[in-house]
C-alpha cells in the first residue's frame, strides 16, 4: 500500500464519518423539531378555525 493510497483511505474514512454524524444529528435533532412546529402550528390552526367558526 502505498502513501498515496493510505492518504485517500484517510480522506475517505474522514468524509465517511462526517457524513454519519451529521446524519445522525439530523435524524436526532432536527427532525423531531421540525414534527414538533409542525404539529404546534396545525393545533394552531384548529384551534383558530373552531374559534371562527363558532
Amino acid at each position: 500500500m502505498e502513501i498515496g493510497q493510505f492518504i485517500g483511505f484517510l480522506i475517505f474514512l474522514g468524509v465517511f464519518t462526517m457524513g454519519f454524524w451529521l446524519m445522525l444529528f439530523v435524524l436526532m435533532y432536527v427532525v423531531p423539531y421540525w414534527l414538533f412546529g409542525n404539529l404546534m402550528e396545525s393545533w394552531k390552526l384548529k384551534k383558530e378555525a373552531k374559534k371562527a367558526k363558532s
